[in-house]
C-alpha cells in the first residue's frame, strides 16, 4: 500500500509513526518551516523532523492551488492520504487524487467540536467525554462521514496538554486499525454525521486566557485546565498579574466582590467569583517560574493584610 501523510504539529507524530510502521509512507506533507524561538530562525515542524529521521521524502507547498503541487502528489500514486492537523484546507481536486480518498484523524466526537481547537474547547465547556474520529474528508470543514471512532472520558483534573497526548495516542491506534482493514480490502462503511449537535471549536486566542472573576468558579476552573499549557490562564491577584496553571472550584457561598482574596493558606489561595470560589493551586509571577500557592505566599506573606 502507498500512503501519503499530511500533518504538522506534535499531535500528528504518533499517527505518522503508526502509518509508517510497515514502510508504506511514500511522502509526507507538512507546513513550511516557520520562524520560532528568540532568534526567530526557521524551524521545521515536528512531523518534518520525524519524517526526515525515517528517511521519508518531505513536501512543503504553501498551498495546493498550483498545478505543480497537485502533480507532485499525483506522482506519488497514493492509495490513501492521511491528514492529521495539517493546517491547510485541501481542494476537491486534491481529495480526489488518492484511490481511497483522504482520511482525517480528528480529536473529537463529531459533529461536536469541528474545527481547530477541539481538545481545549471540550475541556473549557465542561465536557466529560471526547474521543477521536477517523473521517473521510470532503470539501467542508470536518463535515465528512465517519469511518471509525473511539470515545474516552475526560478526567476531572485533566489539562489540555494531558488530554492532547492521550488523544494523539488514541488517534494513532484508530488509524492503525483502519489501515489494517484497508490492507485486508475490508472497506469501512462511512457513517454520515448527524445534523444535530454541530459545534465549532474556534482557534484559541490569547485574549481568551484572561479570567473574569465575575464568572462562576466552575467555568474558570475549566478554562484553567483547558488553557494549560497554552495560552495559560491569567488574572489579576491583589494588584498583580499572574498566570494560573492549576486551580479548583469550590461551591462556597460568599458575599464578597469578585476578585477578592478570601483566604490564603498552604491549601491554596481562595478567590471570590461571581458564583463560588476558585482556589489557586499553581501560579506564576511576572518573569518567574510556575510555583505552588504556598511558595507564592512565601513571597507575598501579607496577601491578606
Amino acid at each position: 500500500m502507498r500512503i501519503v501523510f499530511a500533518g504538522t504539529p506534535e499531535f500528528a507524530v504518533p499517527c505518522l509513526r503508526a502509518a509508517a510502521l510497515r514502510g508504506e509512507v511514500v511522502g509526507v506533507y507538512t507546513q513550511p518551516d516557520r520562524p520560532a524561538g528568540r532568534g526567530r530562525g526557521l524551524t521545521p515542524s515536528p512531523v518534518k523532523l520525524e519524517a526526515v529521521q525515517r528517511g521519508i521524502p518531505v513536501f512543503q507547498p504553501d498551498n495546493f492551488r498550483s498545478a505543480e503541487a497537485k502533480a507532485s502528489l499525483r506522482a506519488l500514486q497514493p492509495d490513501v492520504m492521511v491528514v492529521v492537523a495539517y493546517g491547510l484546507l485541501l481542494p476537491q481536486s486534491v481529495l480526489d487524487i488518492p484511490v481511497h480518498g483522504c482520511w482525517n484523524v480528528h480529536a473529537s466526537l463529531l459533529p461536536r467540536w469541528r474545527g481547530a481547537a477541539p481538545i481545549q474547547r471540550a475541556i473549557a465547556a465542561g465536557d466529560r467525554q471526547t474521543g477521536v474520529c477517523l473521517m473521510q474528508m470532503e470539501k467542508g470543514l470536518d463535515t465528512g462521514p465517519v469511518l471509525l471512532s473511539q470515545a474516552i472520558d475526560i478526567g476531572p483534573e485533566e489539562t489540555g496538554g494531558q488530554l492532547h497526548d492521550r488523544l494523539a495516542d488514541l488517534g494513532a491506534r484508530v488509524l492503525a486499525d483502519a489501515l489494517g482493514l484497508l490492507r485486508a480490502t475490508l472497506l469501512l462503511p462511512p457513517q454520515s454525521q448527524p445534523s444535530a449537535g454541530v459545534v465549532y471549536a474556534h482557534k484559541l486566542d490569547k485574549a481568551e486566557a484572561k479570567l473574569d472573576w465575575a464568572q462562576p468558579a466552575a467555568v474558570l476552573a475549566n478554562k484553567v485546565r483547558a488553557f494549560n499549557p497554552w495560552p495559560v490562564a491569567e488574572a489579576q491577584l491583589a494588584g498583580e498579574r499572574v498566570r494560573i496553571y492549576a486551580a479548583t472550584a469550590l461551591a462556597t457561598a460568599h458575599t464578597a466582590s469578585p476578585g477578592q482574596v478570601l483566604d490564603a493558606s498552604r491549601a491554596g489561595i481562595d478567590i471570590a467569583c461571581g458564583q463560588g470560589v476558585l482556589r489557586l493551586l499553581r501560579l506564576q509571577r511576572e518573569g518567574g517560574k510556575p510555583i505552588t500557592a504556598q511558595d507564592y505566599l512565601n513571597a507575598r506573606h501579607n496577601l491578606l493584610a
